[in-house]
């Protein structure tokens, strides 16, 4: 295994573990504040249990995350050194307002979950607020210093150093507001049907309806709005790579030649050595129309790039496609929902439906993994679009095999700690926290 391989593997794997996390952390606290609100409204125990429950579940979360991104911290230091000291003095800033926002996720999540009987309602209210927000600033702020390393604005190069910096430019990227708009969704539709598949599976073993039945459609009801959305800010968010990043959008799409009046690609799998894509189902124009609004709309092919330039195709295709199956089954059932709802038909009267939503749980957070891989594989041998290789960024430390497999088994370890914490201190049976409440 090469260093840079082994650097590329170790950092697959922690941002693909982290994001999991940060998923949680933006979404999770929308489902507290709203059985809490929910709470405040009715009186109701069960909202309440509710939002402790999931208060819980985004504590466990968030101190899991905390590890994660301590760790990706120091590996953006100690794999990337090229990378950092060029673009430490550009994007310090997002990195530093992420960090303000997670400390005031944390303060505020202390507030919440300890101080329902020590601070006043509203101020109690307001906390889970402030979480629900500084989560998702969080993740932003970091999409912001990811989306100039796709579109690098706001700096000159002298003598192979940035000067006469610019951050608010730099850090308010072209893709940066796409790009945000896109993971917030996504992590509503994501965890809304992860939570809404445990709740599902819990109602079809017998459950506790009482508890089951409202978390199921407060998680459904979010994880639908997102799956609903996600198409339309990743619509946008093509739109947009058609123009910064025509390489990355051919290879997504299996594209190989210029082309005016291009087809969309269904399935497939393109073929390097030949330059072509085989089996795939091509809908006329359609990637035209996506890419440039036009049928008759101009779309770059990878031929004219040399294969040095070129991302790795078939890997960058084929997530694209896994990401696009994934948002469309979410959106088919969460529409399937919807109609029912309008009939006054509850989801968990469904059984068809709760069926589906168990078999379905995974594929929101199997779409946000397959959308990060388009995003940062498709990016390749770019590191920073177009400025710096991969290849010009990573550390000569040698032996980086020995830190992939430690943190592979942190990960491990990690991972199987918060799993089983959740499923006893979450979605485990109810106590006293119900009470003799009702419904």
């Amino acid at each position: 295994m090469t260093d840079l391989f082994a650097a590329r593997a170790q950092m697959a794997l922690s941002l693909g573990f982290h994001i999991i996390f940060a998923a949680v952390g933006m979404a999770m606290p929308v489902l507290m504040l709203i059985a809490e609100m929910l709470h405040r409204r009715t009186g109701s125990a069960v909202y309440k249990a509710l939002a402790i429950r999931w208060a819980k579940g985004t504590a466990i979360m968030f101190a899991v995350g905390a590890v994660s991104g301590t760790a990706l911290s120091f590996e953006l230091g100690l794999l990337w050194p090229g990378f950092m000291e060029v673009a430490g003095p550009i994007i310090g800033m997002p990195f530093s307002l992420e960090g303000f926002a997670f400390f005031l996720e944390a303060i505020f999540l202390g507030i919440y979950l300890y101080g329902r009987e020590v601070v006043s309602a509203r101020a109690h209210l307001l906390s889970a607020v402030i979480v629900a927000v500084a989560g998702n600033l969080s993740a932003i702020f970091v999409i912001c210093a990811n989306g100039w390393m796709n579109a690098p604005r706001g700096f000159t190069i002298v003598d192979g150093a940035p000067v006469a910096v610019d951050l608010w430019a730099a850090m308010w990227n072209p893709a940066a507001l796409v790009e945000g708009a896109h993971m917030v969704v996504a992590a509503l539709a994501a965890v809304g049907f992860a939570v809404a598949g445990i709740h599902a599976l819990r109602l079809l073993r017998g459950g506790e309806p009482r508890l089951d039945r409202p978390a199921l459609a407060i998680a459904l009801a979010v994880g639908g709005f997102g799956a609903i959305l996600t198409p339309v800010t990743g619509h946008k968010a093509a739109e947009q790579v058609a123009v910064l990043q025509p390489v990355k959008l051919a290879a997504m799409e299996g594209q190989w030649e210029d082309e005016v009046g291009a087809p969309l690609r269904i399935g497939g799998w393109p073929d390097e050595q030949a330059e072509v894509t085989r089996f795939a189902i091509e809908v006329p124009y359609a990637l035209s129309l996506l890419a440039t609004g036009r049928l008759d709309g101009a779309v770059a092919g990878l031929k004219q790039v040399p294969r040095a330039d070129r991302p790795p195709v078939a890997v960058t295709h084929m997530a694209f496609q896994i990401m696009v199956a994934c948002g469309s089954v979410m959106m088919g059932i969460a529409g399937l929902a919807g109609a029912l709802a309008l009939r006054g038909r509850h989801p968990a009267d469904q059984r068809p439906l709760l069926k589906a939503l168990v078999i379905s749980a995974p594929l929101g957070m199997i779409a946000i993994e397959a959308g990060w891989t388009v995003t940062e594989v498709g990016r390749q041998p770019w590191v920073i679009q177009g400025l710096m290789r991969t290849s010009e960024a990573v550390t000569p430390m040698p032996h980086l095999m020995v830190p992939f497999l430690t943190f592979t088994a942190l990960y491990g370890v990690l991972g199987a700690a918060a799993v089983l914490i959740l499923r006893r201190r979450v979605f485990g049976p109810s106590t006293s926290e119900v009470g003799d409440a009702d419904a």
